[in-house]
This record gives C-alpha cells, structure tokens and sequence, in this order.
C-alpha cells in the first residue's frame, strides 16, 4: 500500500499563519496543472508497483481546482499506477470555494473526503488569523457538504490563539459538534519564521498565548471529543470509529507516498526527498523530463528515530517489539531507558510492549520526542 499527495501551490490569499509553499498569483496556474500531470508519469516507478489506497489534494488551495481537473489529475494516476477501488480520495477546500454548484460538480468525482479550513467560527479569530471566510460561511459550508451528499467530512480547527478566551473556545467546539461530521484536525497556532504573524510578533505587536492556557484548551479538546464519541487517534486529529484518515496514518506509520508538486515530499521507508519550492522553476524542470528535489538517504539511526518521532504521536504508540525486530535489541532497551524517568512522571503511558502518550505528554511531545531520540557522540 502506498499513498499520493499532489500539492497545489496557489491561494487567492496568503493566510497570516501559513509557512506552506504557496503563491497568491494564479498566472501559472495552468502551467502547474500541466506539470503535476506530467510529474505523476516521470515518478510512475517511484513506488515500485505499490497499490495506492490514497490520494491527497492539499496546498495551498485545492478547491481552486474544477472537478473537471481534480477528475482529469486522478485519471492520470490511474494510467500509471494501480489504485485501490477502496481508496480513500481527498480534496483540501476552503469554505468560501463550497458552492453549492461547486459541491454538485465534486460529489460526482471520484473525491468522497473533503477536508475544510474551518479554523474558527468566530469572525474576529478568522480576521486575525488572515482567512477569507466568515464565521457564516465555515458553518454553511459543512452543511451545503452533507447535502450535497458528502459523508466523510474533516474540518480544521486552530486553538491557542493570542486573546482568544476560554469562552470563544467553547464555542468553537460546539459549533463543531453541531455540524456532526466525522473528523477534526485540531493544530496549536504556532507562529514560524516569514509568516504575517512572525512580523507582528517581531514588531512586538503580539504575545504568544500563555502555556497554561493553551494546555487548557488542548485538554478541553480531548475531553469535548471524547464525550462526543471521536477517538484521539494522533495528537492533532480526532475522527468517529470508522473515520480514521488513512492517508494521514500512512504518513505516522512510515507507508511509503510520493509528492507531486512543487514543494511536495515524497518517502520510500530508505529515503526522503522533497521538490523544489519554485513554481516556475518546477514547471520549467517538469518539462524538461526532470524533477527538481533534494534527497536525503535515512541511515540505521535516522530510520529508528523517525519510528520514534512518527510513531509517538499516535494511539498505537511505540510498539517495543518492532523495534527489536526492525532494529536490535539495544535499540528497544535504549528506548525504555530514555522513557523511564517519562513514564515514572506520567507522561508515556507504558501498555505492555506499547509506549503512548498521556494527554499531558501529548502536550509537550516535542520535547519528549527530542529526548527519546537516538544520538550517537
């Protein structure tokens, strides 16, 4: 099994936060969807005859695509590789592109999991944040999803926001609920280096929201979804039994996948490479028959810690048996021996042969997976 995103790297506007490749100019846009097209042939070998079970249409905005590309780019894939009747399709939307007559076209595609920007339903975190919806439309386009016919929708949530208060949370959620869908991503804003955000921050125009106040939202997030039967199957992502994204758990449990796109990071379990962040240079290579990207070749030690990193962030946790067996039995009693003063503390959860993470420990994962990390001197 093998998954396929296909990065689309434009936006009609850049968001305060977003770190993503991305290009607010659609002048090449037609070029791109030309070159993904042609990308997808150049990497048929990539996988090695893996069956696809899932393909991704991220970005950037995705949902600036027709149907009639997104069908015409999946039909592609079919030529070339094999493709599960079961797979799981995605399409990234922002809920100002859900029309209705938009939903009608992409409910007649092969795209049956739509994954929606959100964010907030509060008018004034949607303005900080920089996003081009309104509070109305996240809501109304959840709705007009399910009556299109959409059965398998994930929508987008940021907690943690500067000046956001406990109360504006609450809402948040209940309005998630309300909707009844079958999926959230719930991300922490963080603010990286070249956003809108880090040059406010850097101007001294905001300050970071206290820890014990995220920490607080982020344990009414598990206990809210918890009671409204979503299981926490990773740190950032709750879905309904039978609802688990198979293209995000095939990234945290090393399933090999291919990038298309620009930007776009590909894995085959011995290496990583990740294509070029230039949307005209990419079009310009693509065309000349080849792929601009970096590789790095993951030794012993790279591969066990990316188990480690990957693995951490999920319900399934660290599975001490498989560490012996992929890797050595040093490696699975280094392993215990670094999370031993964690586990003694609360914050890993030791089930038998599995280490998980508590909610606490979820909270701070960073920093743990840092210390668990194989480094040699």
């Amino acid at each position: 099994m093998a998954g396929i995103y296909i990065h689309f790297p434009f936006c009609t506007k850049i968001c305060n936060y977003c770190d993503f490749h991305k290009s607010a100019s659609l002048r090449l846009k037609d070029e791109i969807i030309n070159a993904l097209g042609r990308e997808i042939e150049i990497q048929k070998d990539y996988l090695s005859g893996e069956l696809i079970d899932t393909i991704y249409f991220g970005g950037g905005t995705p949902s600036l695509l027709s149907a009639e590309i997104i069908v015409q780019l999946i039909e592609k894939i079919h030529s070339v590789h094999k493709v599960s009747e079961q797979a799981e399709i995605s399409l990234e939307a922002n809920p100002d592109d859900l029309t209705k007559t938009y939903l009608k076209q992409l409910i007649k595609t092969p795209v049956k999991r739509l994954s929606i920007g959100c964010q907030s339903f509060y008018d004034d975190e949607l303005a900080f944040l920089g996003r081009r919806h309104n509070a109305k439309q996240s809501y109304e386009a959840v709705q007009m999803a399910k009556e299109a016919g959409f059965d398998n929708i994930s929508i987008d949530l940021i907690y943690g926001i500067p000046d956001s208060s406990d109360k504006i949370f609450d809402h948040n959620l209940s309005k998630t609920f309300e909707l009844d869908i079958q999926h959230i991503s719930a991300y922490h804003l963080t603010i990286e280096k070249g956003t809108g955000l880090y040059l406010k921050k850097k101007k001294g125009e905001l300050n970071e929201i206290p820890e014990k106040k995220s920490f607080r939202q982020f344990e009414k997030l598990v206990k809210r979804t918890q009671k409204n039967h979503f299981v926490q199957y990773e740190i950032s992502n709750f879905s309904k039994p039978g609802f688990i994204s198979k293209h995000n758990s095939n990234y945290w449990k090393q399933i090999k996948y291919l990038g298309i796109g620009p930007s776009a990071h590909s894995f085959d379990i011995f290496s990583r490479q990740w294509n070029l962040a230039n949307n005209k240079q990419y079009i310009q290579s693509v065309n000349n028959g080849e792929i601009p990207f970096t590789k790095e070749v993951l030794n012993f030690e790279t591969r066990y810690n990316e188990y480690i990193i990957s693995s951490m962030r999920t319900m399934w946790g660290v599975d001490l048996d498989f560490v012996e067996a992929s890797f050595s039995k040093e490696f699975k009693d280094y392993c215990l021996t670094m999370a031993k003063e964690f586990i003694k503390s609360g914050l890993i959860i030791q089930k038998q042969d599995q280490l998980v993470l508590s909610t606490k420990g979820m909270f701070i994962s960073d920093s743990i997976m840092a210390e668990m990390l194989y480094v040699t001197e």
